[in-house]
């Protein structure tokens, strides 16, 4: 019977490779809905059908941990201390008061207070931690060498973050520090054979789960991997609507860059023993 509380989904496999899914969440409870604009507003920067793109990786044997929770709630890939991971560029707080566009999530003088964000923190964020930490460990104790894969996908058009549009694949490694250049080297070659646009370590060089985790010294390596909708999804370019967003998850559109992704977490297998 699993000790988890209900939002939190572990699948447990024996293969060294954590597979991460902390934004796919939508779930807002009612206790954390007051002062919202709109329910919309709250889930519409979510990392939308993530969970299906990546729904190969526990056939692979890979140990999958999602959050059911909205972002909107409590963002679990940011600095639990409330320090920016992009000191300098636009970003989105612990509990976002924003969206990425920058529009307000509440209404004014309702924002989430500080002792609200403990409670946030202490019910949602340490669980989803405690749960990487503790997989993390268990495989450990069978294998010398572990690989955490953090997925994560954002819409290709956000002035308010970056110029122009997203390249498909942003692959971070914390700027070379969160896992071996031999496995980012590997991903990297991965995504310029897919024939679609990639980047290390650009605009998004990994949050705070790719950056407390990784240790490459101590056999854990950490990638995060942020995609544009746009190679996924029929995502329009630009503001969109609660009319038009988010589409609907097509598998023959996402075929391609599903097919490019299964290589990639082979290749982490591959990786892990090779270190052994």
């Amino acid at each position: 019977m699993s000790t988890h509380p209900d939002w939190l989904t572990v699948s447990r496999g024996d293969a060294p490779l954590v597979v991460s899914l902390p934004h796919t969440g939508t779930a807002i409870p009612d206790a954390y809905a007051r002062g919202l604009v709109s329910p919309w507003l709250a889930r519409k920067d979510a990392d939308w059908w993530i969970e299906r793109l990546y729904d190969f990786a526990a056939g692979l044997g890979a140990t999958v941990i999602r959050t059911a929770i909205s972002r909107t709630v409590i963002d679990v890939n940011r600095d639990p201390s409330g320090v920016s991971l992009y000191p300098g560029q636009a970003t989105t707080e612990l509990c976002p008061t924003t969206t990425f566009d920058g529009e307000p999530l509440y209404e004014p003088g309702t924002e989430p207070t500080a002792d609200e964000i403990a409670e946030r923190r202490a019910r949602f964020f340490e669980p989803y931690h405690a749960a990487l930490r503790a997989e993390i460990e268990r495989l450990r104790a069978r294998h010398d060498t572990v690989v955490v894969y953090d997925c994560h996908s954002i819409r290709s058009v956000i002035p308010r973050l970056f110029d122009g549009a997203l390249p498909h694949f942003n692959i971070g490694t914390n700027g070379g520090a969160s896992c071996a250049p031999s496995l980012s080297a590997a991903i990297e070659n991965l995504c310029a054979q897919s024939g679609l646009s990639h980047v290390m370590n650009g605009r998004f060089k990994g949050g705070y789960i790719t950056r407390s985790l990784g240790s490459p010294d101590e056999g854990v390596h950490a990638v995060q991997m942020e995609l544009a909708c746009r190679g996924y999804m029929h995502e329009p370019l630009g503001p969109v609507s609660e009319r038009e967003w988010p589409s609907a998850y097509d598998e023959s559109y996402a075929a391609p860059m599903r097919a490019t992704l299964t290589r990639i977490l082979q290749t982490c297998l591959a990786f892990a023993p090779s270190k052994a």
